[in-house]
């Protein structure tokens, strides 16, 4: 199978249940985002060496496989066995988010004060990584408020952009690189 199939060199692209739709379209839009997102995951990750987090972030990566075949298979209009075969659970994988979530949490200091994205190259680069998955989140809102997607995609990006600033808080204190704190201006 060749990589290019000149199939969208109109503009145009297909969806997992066949249509087609410009480019432009929110939803290609969406799925975009999720790659962005899943590609800043994959830079992030080549300056980590906390084997857990590594594996924490590479399942992640597969999940948000998952979210975009859920955002290009639109409830509406895809037969019941393409949505089920997408179906993403999103709450479920949440849970799992706030698990790892909690115990990062148990091992940084109280958060007192605003931060700057910092704390040395891992750290910076999760800051990076939340930063476009809350904007993937803004663009998934867009098709879950059209009742295009399921709410469950928005709790999952909702919940990862925590994860993401946790793990990068985290990822900060095991480096040693002390967290810049915000100064308002005078």
């Amino acid at each position: 199978m060749k990589i290019y199939t000149r199939s969208g060199d109109t503009g145009q692209a297909s969806l997992y249940n066949g249509e087609r739709l410009y480019k432009d379209d929110a939803v290609f839009q969406a799925l975009g985002d999720v790659d962005e997102l899943n590609s800043a995951l994959g830079v992030a990750m080549s300056f980590l060496t906390n084997k857990t987090l590594l594996e924490q972030l590479e399942a992640i990566q597969s999940r948000l496989i998952d979210v975009g075949s859920a955002v290009a298979t639109p409830l509406p209009s895809s037969p019941e066995a393409k949505l089920q075969r997408t179906h993403f659970p999103g709450a479920l994988h949440a849970q799992q988010l706030e698990a790892w979530i909690d115990a990062m949490d148990e091992q940084l200091p109280p958060l007192k004060n605003f931060i700057l994205p910092s704390g040395g190259r891992g750290s910076s680069a999760l800051h990076h990584a939340r930063s476009v998955c809350r904007r993937a989140e803004r663009s998934v809102v867009v098709l879950s408020r059209r009742q295009t997607i399921s709410l469950e995609v928005n709790v999952y990006l909702n919940r990862l952009s925590d994860y993401l600033f946790t793990a990068a808080r985290h990822t900060a204190m095991s480096d040693g690189v002390p967290e810049v704190v915000y100064k308002k201006s005078s």
